[in-house]
């Protein structure tokens, strides 16, 4: 290597993006030859929904009939919007969804496939950092499109689909999802206070302390973030002076408390680091590049 210098940076860590709530206004896309126009609304799914698409109780390889009456009964969805689903994502399987709500549109199966090319583009790099979406669904509220079908292939409609799926995101208050580990030790009980002192410095909370019984041992479980677990072992191994081993393995997903359109929020830094990461603009592209006006 001739001496060259080695910069070690942190281990990249993948975010994910969602909803808060519904967007604010129903938002509209027009294709490159002004010809047709996309509708759209994003909302956050169901609490619980997109961990069962991840489990496959719900998604493309469950039969539509006993997949809508989950989502009727046990998410109250209207039984005929469940089965109205296009499509999941990314790769046809992931915790998003598009559900066409138009009613008596012409033409709309044609171009079911180019919106649904478009959602996957969309879903697989996020408006904000260019991440997997997470636990968004996206209703289709009504298309307008030309009456020739040469005017409505593929080449017009993808690039609206993706643009307008940009959109609703943009106007539902999106926000970032961080990964979290589920931490386990096992200490005595003078080594707590250095256990919890450490986590309190890397936004982790401890949720469970139970003393095994005969030991003198206690059996710690905690959150923690997994941006903040690098060099935990270390900060934990000196606060406790070695007494303390700690597990950690993915549990789930938080969102990150601070609104990422706002400058100076915790979570508009950390999309401006992804984003530098990946050799992006820091600035997230503004919601006029992706809506049009009639």
């Amino acid at each position: 290597m001739n001496g060259a210098e080695i910069s070690i940076s942190d281990p990249i860590v993948s975010f994910r993006e969602t909803l808060f709530e519904r967007s604010c206004r129903t938002v509209m896309s027009k294709s490159p030859n002004r010809h047709n126009r996309l509708y759209m609304e994003g909302r956050p799914m169901e609490a619980g929904l997109a961990e069962a698409i991840d489990d496959q109780k719900i998604g493309p390889g469950v039969d539509p009939k006993s997949r809508s009456k989950i989502l009727s009964e046990e998410f109250g969805w209207d039984k005929d919007l469940a089965k109205k689903i296009w499509c999941f994502g990314p790769e046809g399987k992931g915790p998003n969804m598009v559900v066409d709500t138009c009613r008596g549109v012409q033409h709309l199966n044609e171009i079911k496939d180019s919106v649904v090319a478009g959602f996957e583009l969309a879903a697989k790099e996020g408006p904000m950092a260019d991440e997997n979406m997470r636990g968004v669904c996206f209703e289709i509220c009504d298309v307008v499109l030309h009456a020739d079908a040469i005017h409505r292939g593929g080449g017009q409609i993808i690039p609206t689909a993706r643009r307008v799926f940009y959109a609703a995101m943009l106007t539902a208050k999106p926000r970032l999802l961080e990964p979290v580990y589920l931490v386990e030790k096992q200490a005595p009980e003078q080594a707590l206070g250095g256990i919890y002192s450490v986590l309190n410095q890397k936004r982790g909370h401890v949720f469970e302390e139970i003393q095994r019984p005969g030991t003198p041992l206690y059996n710690v479980k905690a959150y923690l973030p997994v941006i903040e677990s690098f060099r935990f072992n270390e900060s934990l191994r000196a606060q406790t002076g070695g007494q303390a081993f700690p597990q950690l393995v993915f549990d789930h997903w938080d969102m990150v408390p601070s609104d990422p359109l706002e400058p100076g929020t915790p979570a508009a830094a950390r999309v401006a680091e992804i984003r530098r990461k990946k050799g992006l603009k820091e600035q997230i592209m503004p919601l006029a590049e992706f809506e049009d006006r009639l």
